[in-house]
């Protein structure tokens, strides 16, 4: 055995265990987003009562209990119709998204990446559950008559950092109240934007790094089909 087969032997322990990370670590991340974010809302479910809210961190950080019936930011999307298409929708999305998760674990992709993506998908995962079990699970505390892929997402996060007013001479809602940040999310939203957000700040590292290996594998393959090409004709 020469030292070349030496080296890689030794090579293989170290390569089955980040192959087992990168299969570990994405679902981990993902099972611990859903469990946190259902946790939150049960306990959210159980203590609160709708609209109203308790003080958590001075007067930037409440649990705000509220509910949202539709997609972002409590829009609406077409009635019970569109509630049953926007839940199948979500559910599709899932579906893709363990298939895109899955798939660039095969390839090896870089590790931080695919934990950027469990986070999306665990966030996404945690509001589908809400989507399509709340309506029956919570039917007896429900305000709305809901079912399966009836359910409305519960959302509690809420940080009014910045209380104002606008000046009297703006053109936009002069002399109105200004807040910010407004919004009312979960932490399945918050584990969403964080993946989101991780991936366009490190993009040109995540792809770049996948290019990179793509390109190695190729200039490798070559390489070894010249040396057994020239071995040939020696």
């Amino acid at each position: 055995m020469n030292s070349e087969e030496i080296d890689n032997t030794s090579l293989i322990p170290e390569q089955k265990k980040i192959s087992v990370l990168k299969w570990a670590l994405p679902f981990l991340v993902l099972l611990f987003v859903i469990f946190i974010d259902q946790y939150l809302k049960y306990w959210v479910k159980n203590n609160m009562i709708l609209h109203t809210e308790r003080p958590m961190i001075k007067d930037w950080f409440f649990l705000h209990f509220t509910e949202n019936e539709g997609m972002a930011f409590g829009m609406k999307f077409f009635g019970v119709k569109g509630k049953y298409a926007l839940s199948i929708l979500r559910l599709g999305v899932a579906i893709f998204g363990f298939w895109y998760l899955i798939s660039h674990i095969k390839k090896q992709a870089n590790t931080f990446f695919l934990v950027c993506v469990a986070l999306i998908l665990g966030g996404a995962l945690g509001n589908i559950i809400d989507c399509v079990f709340y309506g029956v699970w919570y039917h007896d505390m429900n305000d709305y008559q809901g079912g399966y892929l009836l359910g409305w997402v519960v959302d509690m996060l809420y940080f009014p950092i910045i209380e104002t007013h606008y000046p009297s001479w703006s053109p936009i809602k002069p002399g109105q109240e200004f807040i910010f940040f407004s919004p009312v999310f979960n932490l399945a939203d918050a584990a969403i934007s964080a993946g989101v957000i991780a991936i366009i700040i490190f993009q040109k590292r995540f792809f770049n790094l996948h290019l990179n290996k793509e390109d190695s594998s190729e200039i490798n393959h070559e390489a070894n089909i010249e040396e057994h090409a020239i071995s040939n004709e020696a």
